[in-house]
Formats: structure tokens, C-alpha cells, sequence
């Protein structure tokens, strides 16, 4: 089986089962809450549109959850906004699926069990998108190239793919050859103090060695050697 295909069934197989579980625990939320929005005067399409909001109200605002852990955004307050709509949709959500519950204890278990499942389901995979994506990737050979020349090759990779400017500096005619690992381009530390000026300008305080390599696209060494520059530049942090 080609690797494309490999890496794809491997996923199927991973969220597979979560997704069914979301589907089938969603549509018997859905049902549930359309039922409760009929019996309280929304008949028709609008009790329709009643279930779509409030789930689809659930969904989002784990996804807005997702998207401010991966962009660092920094919560201002005690609670973010994401996550007051997400705890608004579950508390109507389960209101509606125990409004069409027998007065039992079982009974109230049973009808919450699809929105617990389908928000059980939207935890896992909002879990799953906001953590690391490992690819399986070939382990480098024993006859790779020096570092030095790999470092120039990805840093005009990097200068042709993005904005961001040259990991490391070009080496010139035998200056550089007795180096090693060569340091950031001093391009990437002035780019690296502007990102470091506007996040404290903003937030007030230093930035972390996590968000400058979100900003950067990085590393998290050369992320913690652009740190250790700045730091112990006069123009630092």
C-alpha cells in the first residue's frame, strides 16, 4: 500500500470511531432538543433550527477553544469567551435532553447520555486536533550531509516558502568553515526582536520561548537560542 494511503487508513482508523460516536450521540441530542423546542411552542422548521443552534453552538466553540491554544491567544479574565458559550450550549443542551425524561433517575441518565456522549466526543477531538501531528518520517541515513550545509539548505527553503527570514546565515568563501553549528541570522533576531517588542507591548510581559517559535515557525532550540540572543543583546527583551 503507497504511504499516502497507509497514513490515511491509519488516521480513518484512529478517529473513526470517535466521529461515528459524535454522529450518532448528535443526532439523538438533536432529536431530544427539537422534541423539547415542538412541545414549547417552535413547531416546525424552527424547532429545527433550535437543535442546529444549540449543538452546532457546542462545536464551534470548541473549535474557538482549538484555534486560541494553537495562535497563544492570552485570556483575558477569568473565563474566556469560547468557553462561556461552550458551557451555555452543554447547560441547554442536557436542559433540553432531561425535559424529555420520565421523572427517574434512570430515566434522566438515559436522556442525558447523547449530549454527554456527543460533548465527550467534541472534547476528544478537539483534544486531538490541538496536540502535536506526528508524521512518520524516514530516520536520516549515517551518510547524511554536515550540518552546515543542511543548515543553509533549510534556511533557503525557508526563504523561498515563507516570510520569515534565514534560519542561519549564509556561509561565506572558508570564514564560516571552522564553525560547527552556526547561530541565527541576524536577520531572524531583528525579525524575532519585532515579534518580542509587539507581544510586550501588547500583553505587557515577556514572550515565551513557546509562542516565539509559534510566531516563527521554529524550532524549540532555536527558538530558546533566539531567546538566549535577545536577552543578552542591549535591544532585548
Amino acid at each position: 500500500m503507497p504511504a499516502p494511503l497507509s497514513r490515511l487508513a491509519v488516521r480513518l482508523a484512529d478517529t473513526g470511531p470517535v466521529l461515528v460516536l459524535a454522529a450518532i450521540a448528535g443526532a439523538g441530542s438533536f432529536t431530544h432538543i427539537r422534541d423539547t423546542a415542538a412541545a414549547s411552542g417552535q413547531t416546525g422548521w424552527m424547532s429545527w433550527a433550535v437543535a442546529v443552534c444549540v449543538d452546532l453552538t457546542c462545536v464551534m466553540a470548541a473549535r474557538e477553544r482549538q484555534r486560541d491554544k494553537k495562535t497563544g491567544r492570552v485570556r483575558r479574565g477569568w473565563i474566556s469567551w469560547p468557553t462561556l458559550v461552550l458551557i451555555a450550549g452543554i447547560v441547554l443542551s442536557l436542559a433540553a435532553n432531561l425535559h424529555q425524561a420520565d421523572p427517574t433517575l434512570w430515566g434522566w441518565l438515559t436522556a442525558a447520555t447523547p449530549a454527554g456522549a456527543f460533548l465527550v466526543a467534541v472534547s476528544m477531538l478537539e483534544r486531538r486536533a490541538s496536540g502535536p501531528h506526528l508524521d512518520p518520517s524516514p530516520a536520516p541515513s549515517s551518510s547524511a550531509v554536515p550540518s552546515s550545509s543542511q543548515g543553509a539548505a533549510s534556511s533557503s527553503a525557508v526563504g523561498t516558502s515563507s516570510s520569515v527570514p534565514a534560519i542561519v546565515p549564509a556561509e561565506q568563501d572558508g570564514a564560516d568553515s571552522n564553525q560547527d553549528s552556526p547561530g541565527p541570522s541576524p536577520a531572524l533576531v531583528d525579525y524575532a526582536r519585532r515579534v518580542a517588542d509587539e507581544h510586550h507591548a501588547k500583553h505587557g510581559k515577556p514572550i515565551t520561548r513557546d509562542l516565539l517559535r509559534a510566531r516563527l515557525g521554529v524550532s524549540n532550540q532555536l527558538a530558546s537560542d533566539l531567546l538566549r540572543t535577545l536577552r543578552t543583546t542591549p535591544d532585548g527583551l
